[in-house]
Order: C-alpha cells, then sequence, then structure tokens
C-alpha cells in the first residue's frame, strides 16, 4: 500500500489525465481495424484506470466513465 499527497491542483490535473487517457482508450475500443486480442489489452487498462479514477473523482464523474456489462460481452 503507498499513499500520495496531493494539493487540488495536482488532483485536478491528475483526473484530468486519467479522464483523456480512458477517453482515448474507448475511442479506439469502437474502431473495428483493432485486433480483438488488443482490444482485451485495452479492456485490462481501461479496468486499472477507472479504479484509479474511483479514488479521485467524485462519484457523478465516475457514473460517466462506468462501462455497462454489454460492452464486455462479445458481439455475434
Amino acid at each position: 500500500m503507498m499513499g500520495m499527497l496531493l494539493s487540488q491542483k495536482e488532483l485536478k490535473e491528475m483526473e484530468y489525465l486519467i479522464k483523456r487517457e480512458m477517453d482515448e482508450i474507448l475511442f479506439d475500443l469502437k474502431d473495428d481495424r483493432i485486433d480483438h486480442i488488443v482490444k482485451r489489452a485495452m479492456e485490462e487498462r481501461y479496468k486499472i484506470l477507472f479504479s484509479l479514477f474511483q479514488r479521485l473523482a467524485a462519484p457523478a464523474d465516475c457514473l460517466k466513465y462506468m462501462r455497462s456489462r454489454q460492452h464486455h460481452q462479445k458481439k455475434g
């Protein structure tokens, strides 16, 4: 277990960086040209980022980035 002290400005910057990374992953997951193995790795990265984001952000902000179970099911 590790701890970190952040100022309000640093906290907002961390939230911003995590949001941008999650937005990028969500955008890339919609791209059909990306292989499913790569998408699975991207899903794992998203889960890690989201769990970190939950520790920093307000619950209302977390709801915007929460993925439904429908996204995890395979299509077809």
